[in-house]
């Protein structure tokens, strides 16, 4: 699946195959909402396209902050949110699982301990006590599927989720159909397309996740939670 066959597919929903009004550039903005809106719903219903494992970060001693940028260590990139946070002393096993807080504890003033113990992901970092010995993290995390936006130059790129080309077709029509052919009962009719499509879709990857253990809520309730329409995006 390439951005152009969905845009080809969205047009043709639009009764425009030759793609005279709706072009590759006039659609592409509305593209990349519908891959936002994806993204977004197969974060929330654990897809495991979104689950990702970070690789060792070598956590210095007396580190108080890991962030996205700067110096090292750095949080892995496209982390959207983190699921579990495992430490050890730097290069020895076992990994042990650390503790998520909203606030760090206050421990008495210049004493410092050999682990972290607990962390608090606030702002887009991770921030521990400081340790008095190095220790490594592997973090479990939310990541971001796309790079977005897609650009006209992009066309060609191949995408994964095979099964979500007619949500995207739908949706991507849907906003085209509301914004540029001002036809709201048409985008109607596409968006309930689109959430039988992206219903079926999550149907097959959830076959292959029974019997496991996942933060997946269901689908409806997070449609709902948005006015109950797709229009309403």
């Amino acid at each position: 699946m390439t951005p152009q066959e969905v845009i080809s597919g969205i047009a043709s929903l639009m009764n425009d195959t030759a793609q005279y009004q709706y072009t590759n550039e006039n659609v592409l903005p509305y593209l990349n909402i519908a891959m936002r809106d994806l993204m977004e719903i197969f974060e929330v219903a654990n897809v495991q396209y979104t689950n990702a494992t970070s690789e060792i970060l070598n956590i210095p001693a007396g580190t108080r902050e890991i962030g996205p940028s700067g110096g090292p260590p750095q949080l892995p990139s496209g982390l959207i949110e983190i699921q579990n946070v495992w430490e050890r002393q730097a290069g020895i096993d076992p990994w042990i699982p650390m503790t998520r807080k909203e606030f760090l504890p206050y421990y008495e003033e210049g004493v410092e301990i050999s682990q972290f113990l607990v962390f608090v992901y606030n702002e887009g970092k991770i921030q521990v006590l400081p340790a008095n010995q190095d220790n490594d993290l592997k973090i479990d995390f939310i990541k971001n599927m796309f790079n977005l936006p897609i650009n006209i130059n992009q066309m060609a790129m191949q995408m994964p989720f095979n099964l979500c080309q007619s949500y995207l077709e739908y949706r991507g029509a849907q906003l085209c159909s509301m914004y540029i052919g001002e036809n709201p009962t048409r985008a109607e009719q596409l968006g309930m397309d689109a959430q039988l499509a992206i219903d079926r879709a999550l149907s097959i990857y959830a076959k292959g996740r029974q019997g496991t253990n996942t933060r997946r809520q269901p689908f409806r309730r997070s449609y709902k939670s948005r006015s109950g329409s797709w229009g309403s995006y």
